[in-house]
C-alpha cells in the first residue's frame, strides 16, 4: 500500500470514529421515537392501576374522594367505609394509611375524575376503545355492532341484531305483510305492557305521598358459603334508615346447582330487618339504578309486613332487563344499585 492510500485510510477511519463517538446513545434515539400502540396502552394501563380506588380496585365511575394523604376511593366505598364505622360506632379510617376520614375532611379530587373519564375503555359490542366519557354515547347512538330491533316491532316482530344489518332485515321483514288479525294480536300485547307500566308509575306516585321515605345505596359483596363451592351469595353491610337496621342479601339462579351449566341466569335478592320490633312494620321497596353503579333495572314495587317472628322478604326477582344483564354483573367485583324504602303504616 502506497503512503497516500494508507494515509487517505487512516483519515477515514478517523472520521467513522469521530461520528460514532457524537452519536446519540441507542437507548436516548429509542425514546426520541414516537412510542407504539403497546407502549402507550401498557402505559394507559399503568395509570388505571394508580388512579383506582384503593378499596374496591377497580376505576370510578362517578365521583372519586380521597384522605388528607392523597389515597383515592370512589364515592360507593367511600360512603361504605363511613356507614361502617358508624354502624360499629368506631371512627372511620383510611384502608391505606389508617387516617382520619370523614365527609368534611374528605375532598373530591376533580383532576382524578377528569384523568378517568379520558382513560379508554372497551365497548361491549365491537370491542373498540374509546375514551371513558365518550362511551354511552357510542354505545348508544354511534356503534354499528350495537344491539337493534326491528321498527315493526309494535307489530310482533321479534327481531334483534346488530344495528349495521336492521336495515337488509327491515326490507325482508314479513310482519308488514301479516293480516289484520295478527297485528290486532300484538298491538294487544303492546297495550297490556303500557297498562302495566302506568300501574307501576301510578304506585310510585302514591308511595311517594307518604311521610316517612328512605334511600341507600347499597353495595352487595360476593362471598361462597362453606357447604356449596357453587353456592355464589351476596350480602351487604348493615344500614341505618326509619329506626331499624337492615341488610339486603342475595343469590344468583334458584337451583344454584344449576347456575354453572347455563346462560340464562338470574339473581333474586331479600331485605332483612336486624332490629327487634314489637309491632308490624308495613314497608314498600324498589331497587334503582344508583349513582354509583350503573346497573339497568326495569323497577318493580314490593310490599312485606314485618312483624316480631317475620323479619325476612321473601326472595323476589331482581328487577333487571335480561340474562346478559345478569351475567354482566357476576363479573364485576360488586353490586351497586339504591334501595328506596317506604313506610306505608300511616
Amino acid at each position: 500500500m502506497s503512503e497516500i492510500e494508507a494515509t487517505t485510510s487512516n483519515a477515514e477511519s478517523t472520521s467513522q470514529d469521530c461520528e460514532k463517538e457524537f452519536l446519540e446513545p441507542e437507548a436516548k434515539r429509542r425514546k426520541t421515537t414516537a412510542p407504539t400502540d403497546a407502549k402507550k396502552y401498557k402505559l394507559e394501563e399503568r395509570l388505571g392501576g394508580i388512579l383506582c380506588c384503593t378499596v374496591c380496585l377497580d376505576l370510578p365511575k362517578a365521583a372519586v374522594y380521597q384522605c388528607s394523604n392523597g389515597h383515592l376511593m370512589c364515592a360507593g366505598c367511600f360512603t361504605h367505609l363511613l356507614a361502617d364505622a358508624s354502624f360499629r360506632d368506631e371512627t372511620s379510617t383510611c384502608p391505606t394509611c389508617r387516617i382520619e376520614i370523614c365527609k368534611s375532611t374528605a375532598i373530591r379530587n376533580l383532576a382524578v375524575e377528569n384523568a378517568v373519564s379520558e382513560l379508554p375503555t372497551e365497548c361491549q359490542f365491537c370491542n373498540e376503545q374509546f375514551p371513558r366519557n365518550s362511551l354511552d354515547r357510542h354505545e348508544e347512538e354511534e356503534c354499528e355492532e350495537r344491539v337493534s330491533g326491528c321498527k315493526f316491532h309494535r307489530i310482533g316482530c321479534p327481531w334483534r341484531g346488530p344495528f349495521h344489518e336492521k336495515t337488509n332485515h327491515e326490507q325482508e321483514c314479513g310482519h308488514p305483510n301479516k293480516s289484520g288479525t295478527d297485528v290486532m294480536k300484538a298491538l294487544q300485547e303492546l297495550d297490556q305492557k303500557m297498562v302495566e307500566e302506568r300501574k307501576l308509575y301510578k304506585a310510585i306516585f302514591e308511595l311517594l305521598g307518604y311521610a316517612k321515605i328512605t334511600f341507600n345505596d347499597i353495595q352487595l359483596k360476593p362471598y361462597r358459603n362453606d357447604d356449596c363451592v357453587n353456592r355464589l351469595t351476596y350480602e351487604s353491610s348493615r344500614f341505618s334508615v326509619l329506626g331499624h337496621q337492615w341488610l339486603v342479601r342475595a343469590k344468583v339462579t334458584d337451583n344454584q346447582n344449576e347456575a354453572t351449566k347455563t346462560v340464562e341466569r338470574n339473581i333474586t335478592y331479600q331485605l332483612v330487618l336486624k332490629s327487634i320490633i314489637s309491632t308490624t312494620l308495613s314497608l314498600s321497596y324498589i331497587v334503582l339504578c344508583g349513582p354509583v353503579g350503573d346497573i339497568k333495572v326495569h323497577p318493580r314495587v314490593y310490599r312485606f309486613d314485618f312483624t316480631e317472628h317475620e323479619n325476612e322478604t321473601p326472595y323476589e326477582s331482581f328487577p333487571l332487563l335480561d340474562s346478559a344483564e345478569c351475567n354482566r354483573l357476576l363479573a364485576a367485583k360488586m353490586i351497586n344499585f339504591r334501595l328506596v324504602m317506604f313506610l306505608t303504616s300511616k
